[in-house]
């Protein structure tokens, strides 16, 4: 994701500074988009006015940005810290207070559409913080992605991509289970997927990833490992807020499984595999 992103704004004429926790592509950015390689996410911070970064978890935010020659280290006082990773919405409030500290601004901004969208610069992006540090950094998001939302103070920008997580990953499961029930008991899916299109039961998830499955492509676009690391989140969010998440627990576990089969690595429409191997039948088109 990261990569697609830096490299929109490098092609719309602004200076980046590129670190990567894989060093060889940021060099390859820098070299084909002219760019400014870094060795260290502080020589990023000394190098720019707004930094933004997108990683795979908590943890690895909290490195980035507070860590040992993190962000945090190289910021100068009113720098804007603009983190598109999904995380913890309360760890990610703890990271905003590290960096308030010391006088850098923080924006909570996680990102949905996934490598297409953030090949072509149209992700939606959820944003939390203060809204006058939105509206000062706004522009920068432009060639990254075509619908911002501000959702309110920190952390609720991730609240908002882990709502609309939670109910993508529990469509999923759903599709999944109606189409091996077709199936099996003789609807041919091409036919199925029809049926749907012309209903209540219509979905712009289902619509986008039949043909994936039709057609056994499971290329990573969102890969099973991070929804299954958002899904967690969701589950800890819902402990803290003392909401039951009874729904989003099974889905959880369907995502476990496929990640225990060996699907980890490959898209999250994979997930059909675990009920497909379960009763006998694959979902494909004729």
């Amino acid at each position: 994701m990261g990569y697609p992103m830096a490299r929109n704004l490098l092609r719309a004429g602004h200076e980046v500074a590129l670190w990567s926790n894989t060093a060889e592509k940021a060099r390859q950015l820098a070299s084909e988009e002219k760019g400014k390689f870094c060795e260290t996410p502080r020589l990023v911070a000394e190098n720019a006015d707004c930094i933004f970064l997108c990683v795979g978890s908590t943890e690895m935010s909290q490195q980035v940005i507070l860590g040992p020659d993190g962000i945090i280290e190289g910021a100068r006082r009113g720098t804007v810290v603009v983190d598109a990773s999904t995380i913890s919405p309360s760890e990610s409030r703890k990271i905003g207070q590290g960096l308030h500290a010391k006088g850098v601004d923080f924006l909570d901004a996680p990102c949905t559409g996934s490598t297409p969208g953030a090949q072509g610069g149209t992700l939606t992006f959820m944003v939390g913080g203060d809204a006058a540090v939105y509206e000062k950094v706004k522009p920068y998001f432009d060639p990254m992605g075509k619908r911002l939302y501000y959702c309110g103070g920190p952390g609720l920008g991730l609240q908002a991509k882990l709502s609309q997580n939670l109910i993508l990953s529990n469509l999923l499961i759903a599709f999944n289970e109606g189409m091996v029930l077709a199936t099996k008991g003789g609807v041919e899916p091409k036919l199925m997927l029809d049926i749907l299109e012309n209903s209540a039961a219509k979905s712009g998830l289902i619509s986008y990833k039949a043909p994936f499955v039709f057609r056994r492509d499971f290329q990573p676009n969102f890969s099973v490992k991070w929804m299954h690391k958002d899904i967690g989140l969701m589950l800890e969010s819902g402990k803290e807020l003392s909401v039951p998440l009874l729904l989003t627990s099974l889905t959880n576990q369907i995502f476990q499984a496929a990640v225990s089969e060996g699907h980890a690595e490959e898209d999250i429409c994979s997930t059909i595999k675990v009920l497909e191997e379960l009763v006998g039948v694959e979902v494909k088109a004729q």
